[in-house]
């Protein structure tokens, strides 16, 4: 018997209808005992969001300060599992704030040191620098992570940061008024996603992980595009200063942050509507002399190998 631990966060159910399709070659077989772990935070965060609360979360979630969460089932700590499957989604360019409290607890050391570990994301469009993170979290607790796969929002990048905002607003992944399309990983993508079980399924079989990141990649499981990348790193140093300077004005929920919390929320509908175009057009113009790089790049960010800083 192999026994697997899912451990996930969701406020909408588009991670766990993701994992169920991708778990279902595992679901199916008698063989495969699944285990589910949904991370809750003491103080849960909204659903819908409203506006305020959606940027009180940013500087804790950038500068990855944990939450305190809902304990850990007994039987879960006291059994060890032959793989653990883990399913996040990315706030302001860094695994969410639940998501990231549970990498920082002694519990999750004790679930996956030693132990082969699945990353599952899904995101609307920038998740590489965000999986760094999560890749040094889990070298930092000795796990063996030995396969990645992303789920976005294929839609162009304006188009994707409307119908996010209304879904985020709302609660309702609908089509916002009646034009753009729906909101979040596309049904299609994600009921596809059972074609990424079946090598997983395979390899926990054998248990041998050396070539589950190849098969994925084979698969379409993570797709890189350049210009995201570029402009997710050009992203996480502007936001590292936001987040630092509000962090600085008071805590969650505190009145002296509020004004700055409304300046960001206008900085980052210029830096949206303004400052990426030119940012696209830079990288269109000047990536040609640095297209070996880009691709080696490529290469690294679709796969699990982790570089550790210097």
């Amino acid at each position: 018997m192999k026994r697997v631990l899912v451990v996930y966060y969701t406020q909408t159910g588009q991670q766990k209808e993701i994992l169920d399709q991708i778990l279902f070659p595992l679901e199916a077989d008698p063989q495969v005992e699944l285990t589910y772990h949904r991370i809750q935070p003491v103080s849960n965060y909204p659903f819908p969001w409203d506006g305020h609360s959606f940027f009180d979360a940013f500087p804790e979630s950038f500068l990855q300060i944990p939450c305190p969460l809902q304990p850990i089932d007994d039987q879960i700590l006291h059994t060890n599992y032959d793989l653990v499957i883990l399913g996040y989604q990315v706030w302001y360019l860094s695994p969410s704030i639940p998501f990231n409290s549970f990498l920082n607890t002694k519990e999750a050391k004790r679930l996956l040191n030693d132990t082969p570990v699945i990353t599952v994301i899904n995101c609307r469009n920038m998740w590489v620098m965000a999986q760094e993170k999560v890749k040094s979290l889990l070298h930092g607790i000795g796990a063996n992570h030995v396969g990645n796969v992303v789920l976005v929002d294929r839609h162009l990048n304006h188009v994707s940061v409307i119908t996010i905002v209304h879904w985020m607003m709302t609660g309702r992944k609908d089509s916002y008024l009646g034009l753009f399309p729906k909101p979040g990983v596309s049904e299609k993508d994600i009921s596809e996603s059972r074609r990424f079980g079946e090598p997983i399924a395979t390899h926990l079989k054998n248990n041998d992980y050396s070539t589950l990141q190849t098969s994925l990649v084979g698969l379409g499981a993570v797709l890189v595009k350049p210009l995201l990348v570029f402009t997710d790193k050009r992203a996480n140093t502007l936001f590292a200063k936001w987040s630092q300077l509000i962090r600085s004005k008071g805590l969650p929920g505190e009145a002296a942050r509020r004004p700055w919390l409304k300046a960001f929320n206008y900085y980052l509908l210029f830096a949206i509507w303004v400052l990426a175009p030119v940012v696209s057009l830079l990288f269109l113009i000047l990536h040609l002399p640095f297209l070996s790089l880009i691709r080696k790049e490529k290469r690294y960010y679709q796969s699990v190998n982790f570089k550790t800083p210097r």
